[in-house]
C-alpha cells in the first residue's frame, strides 16, 4: 500500500517547506480561541506548559513539540514568548515556532518566565498543560491563586478544524502503512519486537513517527491474556497464535489509530471466530449511532451486542483522539469506564471506536476498530485499510 492518491498532493504541498506548516489563518484561529477562553476566565495572562513531549498545547499553539520543558506566555495584544530548554534544541525551536519569540531558558527557564510575567504587570494567571506542584507554588507566591484552564483546553481540542482533520488523514494513512507492512512481511518465528520494527519501517520514510504499536500474541488453543501489551516482548509468533494490534503513527503530532487482528498459519478457532464476529458487530453497532448529537447512553446501548453474545471488554470501547486521549472515554455495560460524560457528540470530533471483545475470564480477546470522524448525519472513516480477520503465513 502507498499513500492514497488523493492524499499525495496534499502531503506534497505540506512537505513543500522543510517542515510542514499550518496556514496563518489556522494559527490565528487558535490564538483567538485562547483569547476568548482567557476573557471568560478573567485572566490577563496565560501560561501554556509542556515538558518531555507531555502536554500537547505548546505544539498546538506554536508548532514546537516541547521536546523538553517549554513555557509560552500568552496575552492578547502582546508578543507571544516561549522560554525553553535545551540550548541544542533552541535553533530548531526558533525555526518551527510560529509568531513566537523563542528564548533559551539557561536552565533557569521558570524563573525567567516569572520575571517576564512580572515585567508585563501580570495580575491573574491561567495555566494550561502539565506544571509541577513546586512551580505552581512559585507562581502563586508571585501572582496569587492560579486559574486551571486545562478543561477549557480539552474543549478547544475536541472539535477539529478542517486543516487539523486533513493532517489527521495523513496520520491515518501513515498508520495504515503499518498494517499493510504486517500483512506483507510478518512471519511465524518473528518476535513482537520485530513486528514493531515492520511498523516503523513502513511509515517512517513518509514522515510518520511512532506513537504506539502494541501487540497481543497468544495461542488460540490455550490463550493467556486478552489485550495488546504496551511493551513488546521477545516472544516469537507461532502457528496457531492470535495477534491483535493497536497502532498509531503521528504526522507532526496528528495521529491515526487502527486496530486489527491476525491469525497465524491457522483458521480461527470457534471461540476466536465468535469473539471476532462480535467485535465487528459491536463496531458496526456503535458507528451506526454515531452522528452529531449522539448521547453517551446511545453508544453504550449500541455496544450491548457484546454482552448479548456472552462477552465483555477490557480496553475502552471508545475514546476521543487527536491532541490527547480525550472525552468521551467509554467502556461498556459490563465494564464501565466511570460515570458517563455529560456531553453529546459534535460534528468535527475525531474518535477511536475499538471493541476489545474478551471472554469474562479475561483469557482470550481480539481487537478491531479505527479512528473515525463524526459528521452531521453519521461518521466517516479516516483509514483506508479494509476490515477483516487477517492471516499471517
Amino acid at each position: 500500500m502507498t499513500i492514497p492518491l488523493d492524499l499525495e498532493p496534499k502531503l506534497a504541498a505540506i512537505h513543500g517547506a522543510e517542515y510542514p506548516r499550518f496556514s496563518d489563518a489556522e494559527m490565528a484561529r487558535r490564538r483567538a480561541a485562547l483569547a476568548r477562553v482567557m476573557e471568560q476566565a478573567g485572566v490577563d495572562h496565560l501560561l501554556m506548559c509542556g515538558e518531555q513531549r507531555a502536554g500537547t498545547g505548546v505544539a498546538w499553539l506554536t508548532s514546537w513539540p516541547a521536546t523538553i520543558e517549554a513555557y509560552v506566555i500568552v496575552a492578547p495584544g502582546e508578543p507571544q514568548v516561549m522560554v525553553m530548554e535545551w540550548y541544542n534544541h533552541w535553533p530548531l525551536a526558533r525555526k518551527l515556532a510560529r509568531d513566537t519569540e523563542v528564548r533559551w531558558g539557561e536552565h533557569r527557564g521558570f524563573e525567567k518566565t516569572i520575571a517576564d510575567l512580572q515585567s508585563r504587570g501580570a495580575k491573574r494567571i491561567g495555566v494550561m498543560g502539565p506544571l509541577a506542584y513546586s512551580r505552581c507554588k512559585k507562581l502563586e507566591a508571585a501572582f496569587g491563586p492560579l486559574v486551571d484552564l486545562n478543561r477549557e483546553y480539552v474543549r478547544l481540542r475536541l472539535v477539529k478544524s478542517a486543516e487539523e482533520i486533513q493532517w489527521m488523514r495523513i496520520g491515518a494513512a501513515l498508520t495504515d502503512l503499518a498494517i499493510e507492512g504486517l500483512r506483507r512481511e510478518a512471519r511465524p518465528g518473528m518476535t513482537e519486537r520485530e513486528l514493531g520494527a515492520i511498523c516503523e519501517a513502513a511509515y517512517h520514510p513518509h514522515g510518520g513517527v511512532t506513537f504506539i504499536h502494541y501487540f497481543l500474541v497468544t495461542p488460540m488453543a490455550n490463550p493467556e491474556y486478552c489485550v495488546p501489551r504496551q511493551i513488546a516482548s521477545s516472544r516469537k509468533v507461532r502457528p496457531g497464535d492470535i495477534v491483535a494490534t493497536e497502532i498509531t503513527a503521528n504526522f507532526h503530532e496528528h495521529p491515526g489509530q487502527i486496530l486489527r487482528t491476525f491469525t497465524v498459519s491457522a483458521e480461527p478457532t470457534p471461540l476466536f471466530r465468535r469473539l471476532y464476529d462480535t467485535a465487528e458487530a459491536a463496531f458496526d453497532a456503535v458507528t451506526g449511532v454515531i452522528r452529531h448529537g449522539t448521547t453517551m447512553q446511545q453508544i453504550i446501548d449500541a455496544a450491548g451486542v457484546i454482552e448479548d453474545a456472552g462477552f465483555t471488554v477490557y480496553d475502552d470501547l471508545m475514546h476521543g483522539f487527536g491532541g490527547g486521549y480525550f472525552p468521551p472515554v467509554l467502556g461498556s455495560k459490563s465494564r464501565p469506564a466511570g460515570p458517563l460524560p455529560d456531553m453529546t457528540l459534535e460534528t468535527g470530533m475525531t474518535c477511536v471506536v475499538q471493541p476489545n471483545v474478551i471472554t469474562p475470564d479475561q483469557k482470550a480477546g481480539v481487537q478491531v476498530g479505527e479512528l473515525v470522524l463524526v459528521t452531521e448525519k453519521g461518521f466517516e472513516r479516516m483509514h483506508r485499510v479494509e476490515r477483516g480477520l487477517f492471516r499471517i503465513e
